[in-house]
């Protein structure tokens, strides 16, 4: 098994019905691709000044399935909206 973590911090500019409309892209995205074995998501609660503001951490069977995942056209199209928002993002894959 392979944990896909991503750690987003927002541009300033980003604004909450961003936020909100990547929370409702990244939900639907299990329903749709079937490699994903776990997805959880959500915004950092403690804003401390080393936090992130939003967490990503899924779960796949293996680096190939992550593969699959990554060039999914519903997750690039996802991608594509984490980058127009973020103004940085760190990802840490490991195996469990």
């Amino acid at each position: 098994m392979l944990k896909h973590v991503v750690f987003m911090k927002f541009k300033e500019e980003t604004t909450d019905g961003q936020i909100s409309d990547l929370e409702r892209s990244l939900g639907a995205l299990p329903a749709v691709i079937p490699e994903i074995k776990l997805y959880e998501h959500g915004r950092d609660v403690v804003r401390s000044e080393r936090s992130y503001d939003f967490c990503l951490v899924s779960a796949f069977e293996d680096l190939e399935a992550l593969k699959r995942y990554q060039v999914h056209p519903d997750h690039v199209a996802v991608l594509n909206k984490v980058r127009e928002m973020c103004g940085s993002i760190l990802a840490v894959d490991f195996e469990m």
